[in-house]
């Protein structure tokens, strides 16, 4: 009983950083966008414009909320739609210039917070902290690759 007591605690205490942090990111950042259009930015940025099922099934959203975050991103200039040059009848959502500006500037406020969030911690606890991660990242990764070898 004690090892689950341990581990709801973990949860419950990752889970009320990890809101603090978006809280705090939210009140912090100065431009009218939310954490989502962020993510759905960085995911154009890093790997090109995308019709929005496939960002919707990348980030975790409905169909409904990518159309919502994409018309959003569309209206504010920070992402356009443009016809896929291989078949135009689907169209992709790509990051503008505009939209790069923004995300490079959400980045930095979140690089703010986590600098002075991991602050209050030793060497040695950074060091931990990382190694942990790493295991976390290892364990949550190798389902995926699991998953992918029987596909």
């Amino acid at each position: 009983m004690e090892e689950e007591t341990d581990l709801f605690e973990l949860i419950h205490s990752a889970e009320a950083v990890t809101n603090e942090m978006l809280i705090r990111w939210t009140k912090a950042f100065d431009r009218n966008i939310g954490v989502s259009p962020v993510l759905v930015l960085s995911e154009l940025s890093h790997r090109g414009p995308q019709p929005q099922s496939v960002l919707a099934a990348k980030l975790g959203y409905t169909a409904a909320a990518i159309t919502n975050i994409a018309g959003k991103l569309v209206r504010e200039g920070l992402a356009e739609r443009r016809a896929n040059e291989q078949d135009r009848r689907h169209v992709l959502l790509a990051i503008t210039d505009k939209g790069q500006e923004v995300l490079k500037a959400a980045h930095q406020t979140g690089t703010d917070l986590r600098i002075r969030m991991f602050s209050a911690l030793t060497k040695e606890e950074v060091e931990q902290y990382i190694a942990i991660n790493r295991k976390l990242l290892d364990t949550l990764t190798a389902g995926d690759e699991q998953r992918e070898e029987r596909s």
